[in-house]
């Protein structure tokens, strides 16, 4: 009997025990988020900068939805880095739920699931008075990773709820290896979506 497992209840231990999934410890296993990055003209730098804008404007009045992060900050980026552009394909997936209790009460949130071409994973998750660090969503950025019949080329994630983003990376020959990027985030003065927009341009030219 096949058995499903729903993605939310997944820890890495849980994939280090079953599928043999393990933590790459060669620093050269993922180096497409920081070396020969495209660079970022001005016209994207200025749009970087409305994003940002934006971005604070609307954290003014929370709770900052996954459905808001994807238009304002998330939708931006995509299309800067050029996957709305042949050959890439977006499609949406599916949202998980989330809880946390902070001080006796249970706080919900979602993790909304895109995929652009089955080799990049798209998690944002939606994040109520900082309940849920990213770290919630890389097991399951992970879990659909991992599904991808594909075999020999890696695959790519992204997870972002809005204010920062780690990117991940997955291979499955011989055994499944994955390792994470630095953390990025817009709310520093000088804003790290520049650095985040370079690694997306360079996985657009890596994934055509």
């Amino acid at each position: 009997m096949v058995q499903f497992i729903q993605a939310q209840n997944v820890g890495i231990a849980y994939l280090e025990e079953r599928f043999g999934l393990q933590l790459a410890e060669d620093e050269a296993f993922f180096t497409e988020w920081f070396v020969n990055l495209p660079e970022i003209t001005d016209l994207e730098k200025q749009n970087l900068d409305r994003v940002k804008l934006h971005f604070f404007r609307l954290i003014k009045r929370p709770p900052l939805s996954e459905e808001t992060v994807k238009l304002v900050v998330l939708s931006p980026l995509l299309n800067l880095a050029g996957f709305y552009d042949e050959p890439f394909y977006l499609r949406g997936d599916q949202s998980i739920e989330i809880s946390a209790e902070d001080e006796g009460e249970v706080i919900r949130g979602r993790i909304d699931i895109l995929v652009i071409q089955e080799q990049l994973w798209l998690l944002v998750i939606e994040s109520q008075r900082g309940s849920f660090s990213l770290l919630e969503a890389v097991p399951q950025a992970l879990v659909y990773m991992l599904a991808n019949p594909s075999q020999d080329k890696p695959t790519f994630g992204l997870v972002t709820n809005g204010s920062d983003f780690i990117f991940l990376k997955l291979t499955k020959e011989n055994q499944p290896k994955y390792d994470l990027s630095d953390q990025f985030t817009l709310l520093k003065r000088e804003s790290e979506l520049d650095q985040v927009l370079s690694v997306l341009k360079n996985l657009t030219q890596i994934l055509s």
